[in-house]
This record gives C-alpha cells, sequence and structure tokens, in this order.
C-alpha cells in the first residue's frame, strides 16, 4: 500500500448515542470488530459476506451482538467508585465456532464467549414446553428430546472473571503468543494469569517505591511480543520503554533493554515531562519494530538499538505553540493510541478535530484525514486535510486556531490483512475501505 494511491471511502458511521467510545480491536482474522464504551457495553460488529448481488457491500460491518459487560461497582474498603468504562478489549484467537475476547474496566477483566444458537431442544420427560416441572405421576413414556431448528440467536456469557489483584487502575491487557496466559497492567504493577484460573496471578513487574513520595514514574502500557511468549514491553509516563524476559528472573524489575531519547536541552520546557510521557506501545506484527506514540510523536524503534528511535513522525506539530492552553483545558493529558497496518509499512493515529494521521514508512509520505459526518455518506472519498499554522491561510486549510480540542481520535485500529480501518470519535465510529474502484 502506498498513500500516494489509496483513496479511502466511508462505507458506514455507527452512533453510540450519550456514550463514548473507549476502545477499538479487530479480531485475528478481520472478520469481527469490537468496541467497548463508557457506558460498560461491549458492541461486536461482523463484516457483510460479499455477494454476487451487491458487490460494493464488501467491507461493511453490521452489529453481530452486544451486551453489558461491566456495572458501575464501590469499593467499600476504600470508598471509591469503580466506574464500568472498558478500557481495553483483546480477542483470543479461534480455536472452535465460539469466539472469546478479554474485556476490562480499571479493576476486573472478564472472558466473554460470543457463539451462535440456531438449535433448541424439545421433547423433555420432567418439563413440558413451557418450562414448567411436570407431575411424575403423569409421564407413562420415555421421551428423547430432540433439536429443533429455531431462530438465529448470538449469546454472550461470561466464562472467567479476573478480580480483585489490582490496586491501581488496569490501562492495558495484552494476550500472550501461547494462548494460555495473558498480563493486565496497572499504573505501578504487571500481572500474568492463566486464562483457565481466575483466583491467582503472578506478579511480574513491580514499579511501586516503599515510600510512595519516592514514585518518579507510572507504567502507560505494555504488551506481549507477537511470537516470543517470554518477551513483553512496557511504557512509562517518562518517555521510556522496557524490554523484558520472563525466562531471566520470576520478577522482571530488571529489564532487559531500555529504549529511550535523551532530551535535547534546548527544547527543555515545563511540559517537556508530560508530553514525553507515552501514552500507546504496540509491537509490529513482525516481531522486530516497536510503535509508540506520545503526546506529539509516533517514534518506530528497531529491538536491536536502544539508543535512539528509527523513524520519529510528527503528528501534529502545530500545537507545540498551543501547549499552555491545552495544559489547562487538561487535553495535553490526552492518551492517543496508535496503530499499524497489516504489513507494517503504514502507522496510524489520531489527533483533534476528528483529524487522523497515516503515515507510509517506505515513501515516507503522510497524509492527513477526517472523521466527520459531513463526509461519512458511503462510499464518499476522504479528502486530505491541512492545518495553516500562520500566515496567509488557502481556501482548503483550516487554522490551528479553529481546530476543535473537544473532537479527537483517540482510539482506532487496522484490518489485520486489508485496508480496512475504524476509528472511534467520540460516540460514533467510522469504518473507512482503500477505495473499491
Amino acid at each position: 500500500m502506498s498513500l500516494s494511491t489509496t483513496e479511502w471511502s466511508a462505507p458506514e458511521c455507527a452512533t453510540y448515542g450519550t456514550d463514548i467510545i473507549s476502545t477499538v480491536e479487530f479480531n485475528s482474522t478481520g472478520e469481527l470488530l469490537a468496541t467497548g464504551d463508557k457506558g460498560g457495553r461491549v458492541v461486536v460488529f461482523q463484516r457483510e459476506q460479499e455477494s454476487k448481488n451487491q458487490p460494493h457491500r464488501r467491507g461493511e460491518y453490521n452489529v453481530y451482538s452486544t451486551f453489558q459487560s461491566h456495572e458501575p461497582e464501590f469499593d467499600y474498603l476504600k470508598s471509591l467508585e469503580i466506574e464500568e468504562k472498558i478500557n481495553k478489549i483483546r480477542w483470543l484467537p479461534q480455536q472452535n465456532a465460539a469466539y472469546f475476547l478479554l474485556s476490562t474496566n480499571d479493576k476486573t477483566v472478564k472472558l466473554w464467549k460470543v457463539s451462535e444458537r440456531d438449535k433448541r431442544p424439545e421433547g423433555y420427560n420432567l418439563k413440558d414446553e413451557e418450562g414448567r416441572i411436570r407431575d411424575p405421576t403423569t409421564i407413562t413414556a420415555l421421551r428423547v428430546p430432540v433439536l429443533q431448528p429455531m431462530d438465529l440467536m448470538v449469546e454472550a456469557t461470561p466464562r472467567r472473571v479476573f478480580s480483585n489483584a489490582h490496586t491501581y487502575h488496569i490501562n492495558s491487557i495484552s494476550v500472550n503468543s501461547d494462548y494460555e496466559t495473558y498480563m493486565s497492567t496497572d499504573d505501578l504493577r504487571i500481572n500474568l494469569w492463566n486464562l483457565e484460573i481466575t483466583n491467582r496471578s503472578f506478579n511480574i513487574v513491580d514499579i511501586k517505591p516503599a515510600n510512595m513520595e519516592m514514585l518518579t514514574e507510572v507504567i502507560t502500557a505494555a504488551e506481549f511480543q507477537p511470537s516470543q511468549c517470554n518477551t513483553f514491553v512496557y511504557s512509562s509516563s517518562k518517555g521510556s520503554i522496557r524490554l523484558c524476559d520472563m525466562r531471566a528472573s520470576a520478577l522482571c524489575d530488571n529489564h532487559s533493554k531500555l529504549f529511550e531519547e535523551p532530551e535535547d536541552p534546548s527544547n527543555r520546557s515545563f511540559f517537556s515531562e508530560i508530553i514525553s510521557s507515552i501514552s500507546d506501545v504496540k509491537f509490529s506484527h513482525s516481531g522486530r519494530y516497536l510503535m509508540t506514540r506520545d503526546y506529539l510523536t509516533v517514534k518506530v524503534w528497531d529491538l536491536n538499538m536502544e539508543s535512539k528511535p528509527l523513524e520519529t513522525y510528527q503528528v501534529h506539530d502545530y500545537l507545540r505553540s498551543k501547549l499552555c492552553s491545552l495544559y489547562e483545558n487538561d487535553c495535553i493529558f490526552d492518551k492517543f493510541e496508535c496503530v499499524w497496518n497489516g504489513s507494517d509499512s503504514v502507522i496510524m493515529t489520531g489527533s483533534y478535530n476528528n483529524f487522523f494521521r497515516m503515515f507510509d514508512r517506505n515513501t515516507k509520505r503522510d497524509v492527513t484525514l477526517e472523521a466527520s459526518r459531513e463526509n461519512s455518506k458511503p462510499r464518499a472519498i476522504l479528502k486530505p486535510r491541512k492545518v495553516c499554522v500562520g500566515g496567509k491561510r488557502r481556501k482548503d486549510e483550516i487554522s490551528v486556531d479553529s481546530l476543535d480540542f473537544s473532537k479527537k481520535i483517540l482510539h482506532s485500529a487496522w484490518h489485520p490483512s486489508e485496508n480496512i480501518i475504524a476509528v472511534a470519535a467520540t460516540n460514533n465510529l467510522y469504518i473507512f475501505q482503500d477505495k473499491v474502484n
């Protein structure tokens, strides 16, 4: 794929009412797309099968299942409300006809099974057709229950609940490549779980100091290497990324590699530490590279080179002069995610004004696109947008002073093998695909 030749069109836009979307995730085949929201709901979309009669419907996603994953709770020991907002969703690889996903709020991770049912048993001996218990004295013959066809029903059932293991808020979960374990990460600790065991987890990283007044950084994200089940990375609010090997020791407080870019003293300011905090870290599909997102940039790191990033992409450098006002309205603390395309050649991340950015690693081209209702008519072509920093503004440019900071693309996902992207803009989910000729 090359950004110079790809045109993106909008097959659809789904609106969520009042609940703001808080996470977006494709499954490993891209046939399903799950979203979580602030109200604790998970909505699963399924891709339409391509038909000869309607070839233009390729890539359209329709609602497959909706269920309430988490409810608001109250921690009586700490007098704290635990909100139901879904922080992360991660799919497990499909092993049979059912689908499995992990969803988490601030404290509890749940394993959900999403399955189809199109038959129901009939002809019970001890129950009548309405389900009422029959009088045993009226039963004169033994019946063999049979399965009768019924309308297709999609059921979501909780199979495991992993709770009471995190003192601080969970910010990420990651499924291991052994498909038996996963890790959950909060501000100061990372725990390793077996998917079959809910009452025990192993603490593999603990950066909590003995005296909390000595605390200088927190963990912001963590992810397993996609093919080596012993390797994982975690990022920090100080802008560093640590690679750990679980074969070295049970507690991975001593990292194997540290990826950190030295700060340029000439750029030092009051906001330096805030904008250097890493909000997301992602391994490439190949496992060779790491991508990190801080407030102003996306960086690509080679696992074999710790001293500096391989590539640095400016997402919205025009905001550097606006950091003071962004600090006052708390936008400077927004946590933007970043994603790879299926071949690791293009990366995507969000910005303000419902803009999202794409960077082609091969051609070094980049493009700014907008997710909005005005340009979300089916199969409408997205026009590249430009932000004017100063001087005379052209007709098709938008002034940096006109940007709407309440509209932001924090969460996005890229289909694992095709040019289909899902972008969450507050309570709207936009799905774009490369233009179908």
